[in-house]
């Protein structure tokens, strides 16, 4: 008796299965790719033998139609062989049950329906097509690609600069509604500044990217500019992040462990107000004293000007640099195998189809690669902070404008307090 196993694997699908998951002793694996060659091999061998057993995952990997895979099953039934399908509830022995088989094929005409939508969405992919669905707002659809809508992508585009400018993202979402009527949700926000296709991107089924399918709404040293920025505001209270005050979110008090808001004192028939930190939740009896918040922000850019340097004087910028170039390096080699497959493809060493699957491999390896460089800081960190120590920069500033440079910096100030006095402890996200 000879056990035989056979596999259909269609590459734009699934990936080729485990050969030694059979949990049988298998005499000869038959395995087809894209084609079924081998199964052809497997009727030819089993018409010389008197006694086998086939073993299969799912019966529709017999054809890519209900009529081919009735009759392959009725031809390799009638050479008396065992077909024992692993998956699905069907074997030769019990074929008679007519009713079980006949729900089993109209299972399969509905599978093999919905792998042939799947198909046609996998041959897109491989074209680095658009997924099927709208375009983002901004974009309209085009031959096989995204093309700018000229009327609402000035919208998404001021929605991105205003973002960078402060670093606010409800801020950003009350601009829109201001300037353009245009109303989204905090959610819709935060999905447009992370969704590739603004980026010049595609993306599919599993978080898998294709680079530069189509002109981009921002650049690429923006994107990697709003990541960071998202990064960092998910350090901070949600409502601290879009706060007008430069210091919201980054003070604790040292004592009780609390965060410190700032609060406004007015006094009656008086246009001036008095700005103080005071912890929102604190458990000591008496209560932690408010500290005036100038005073804050005054010793806060002190402690910057003075330490800032020698924080990133400190940093390992070799090994920065190293990872930096391993990562240009691995992209560049991926860059180099992508150009040579068109030559490939006419010398006939690769069918089309096979070129286009391992070109879309390629691109979302090197897409994965980018998105790891433009997680690194920049280049020019050292620049930056010479640039940022000097105190005269800082009192030029907005509050809004401090508030991105503290937080592009700063993970932490922890207010010490001594008896009536008090110092500054500033903790730097490097």
């Amino acid at each position: 008796m000879k056990i035989f196993a056979y596999t259909y694997t269609d590459p734009l699908l699934e990936a080729v299965p485990d050969q030694d998951n059979w949990g049988w002793e298998v005499d000869g694996i038959y395995q087809d790719l894209g084609k079924r060659s081998q199964l052809q091999q497997l009727f030819t061998d089993c018409e010389t033998q008197t006694s086998v057993y086939l073993l299969m995952r799912r019966l529709e990997e017999l054809g890519d139609t209900l009529e081919e895979v009735s009759d392959r099953l009725n031809q390799l039934e009638a050479m008396g062989v065992m077909v024992i399908v692993t998956e699905q509830p069907y074997t030769s022995e019990n074929s008679h049950l007519r009713s079980e088989l006949l729900n089993l094929l109209h299972q399969i005409q509905r599978q093999q329906r919905s792998r042939r939508i799947r198909q046609g969405h996998a041959r897109s992919r491989l074209d680095a097509a658009p997924p099927p669905g709208k375009a983002p707002y901004g974009y309209r659809r085009g031959k096989g690609k995204y093309i700018i809508d000229r009327s609402t992508s000035p919208v998404v585009k001021d929605f991105f600069e205003y973002f960078l400018l402060y670093a606010s993202l409800r801020g950003a979402v009350r601009y829109l509604a201001k300037k353009y009527n245009k109303r989204i949700s905090v959610t819709t926000g935060r999905r447009w500044l992370t969704n590739p296709v603004y980026r010049g991107d595609t993306a599919y089924q599993h978080g898998e990217i294709i680079s530069d399918t189509h002109i981009p709404i921002i650049s690429r040293e923006e994107a990697a500019q709003i990541d960071r920025l998202l990064r960092r505001n998910s350090r901070l209270p949600s409502r601290s992040a879009s706060a007008p005050r430069s210091l919201a979110g980054l003070v604790i008090c040292g004592e009780c462990q609390s965060h410190m808001i700032v609060t406004r004192v007015t006094k009656r028939h008086q246009e001036k107000e008095y700005l103080y930190l005071r912890p929102h939740s604190c458990s000591r009896s008496p209560k932690c004293r408010a500290i005036p918040y100038q005073e804050v922000l005054q010793q806060t850019i002190e402690v910057v000007c003075r330490d800032l340097p020698l924080a990133v004087a400190g940093m390992d910028f070799p090994q920065l640099d190293a990872i930096k170039n391993s990562l240009g390096d691995a992209i560049a080699r991926q860059q180099q195998i992508l150009q040579q497959l068109p030559a490939l493809t006419e010398t006939g060493i690769l069918d089309e189809e096979t070129a286009k699957l391992r070109a879309y491999k390629l691109r979302t390896e090197i897409s994965a690669l980018q998105a790891k460089l433009a997680t690194l800081p920049p280049v020019n960190l050292r620049s930056v902070a010479q640039a940022v120590s000097i105190p005269q920069f800082w009192l030029d500033l907005s509050e809004a404008e401090r508030r991105f440079y503290f937080r592009e910096f700063i993970r932490q100030i922890e207010i010490i307090r001594q008896d009536q006095e008090w110092k500054l402890a500033v903790i730097f996200i490097f």
